[in-house]
């Protein structure tokens, strides 16, 4: 059973970081290009970030390029986000995704948990 857990998540104030996880079983995780989405509230879900399945290729929306790291660790089938500089547009509730599926289900505007699982929460505030 493919099981995608996120972590990681909590309160940042502006400027600051915070490092999400992925935690992938189920699947041959280093077979697949990964990414991270998020839904801020009342906004429709995107793309944050993507990784190809060796890490040697990443992705940003231009929103966070400059400021969020993708990475990956295939021996541990584990995604990572870390972000810096931090923004209360950022928050946001964070999924990680097979990146053709995730992107799929953005273009179709399919969102939220029914389509996502339970994600992880960011919110920026000071």
């Amino acid at each position: 059973q493919v099981q995608l857990v996120e972590s990681g998540g909590g309160l940042a104030q502006p400027g600051g970081s915070l490092r999400l996880s992925c935690a992938a079983s189920g699947f041959t995780f280093s077979n697949y290009g990964m990414g991270w989405y998020r839904q801020a509230p009342g906004k429709e879900c995107e793309a944050v970030a993507g990784i190809n399945n060796d890490g040697g290729s990443t992705n940003y929306a231009d929103s966070v390029k400059g400021r969020f790291t993708i990475s990956r660790d295939n021996t541990k089938s584990t995604m990572y986000l870390q972000m810096t500089s931090l923004k209360p547009e950022d928050t946001a509730v964070y999924y990680c995704q097979d990146r053709n599926y995730g992107n799929m289900l953005v273009e179709r505007g399919f969102c939220g948990a029914k389509y996502w699982g339970e994600g992880t929460l960011v919110t920026v505030s000071s």
